[in-house]
């Protein structure tokens, strides 16, 4: 399956041959996922969600500081 990831303006096409966590596509792409939304047709979705086919993503970045 093919999972398309837009982040910082730049997109990634990443292949896997079984389901995948969201949370493991971050971590191969070294993305921390306290720094990130993960939005899937307009919609917010958990780190914990499974793809299990094609799919693009988009993170959006999450500020904080003081």
């Amino acid at each position: 399956m093919e999972v398309v990831v837009t982040h910082e303006g730049e997109r990634t096409v990443m292949t896997f041959e079984e389901p995948i966590s969201i949370a493991l596509v971050l971590e191969k792409m070294d993305i921390p996922p306290s720094t990130v939304l993960t939005v899937v047709d307009e919609q917010i979705v958990p780190h914990t969600s499974t793809i299990n086919g094609d799919l693009e993503i988009e993170l959006i970045i999450v500020s904080s500081g003081g």
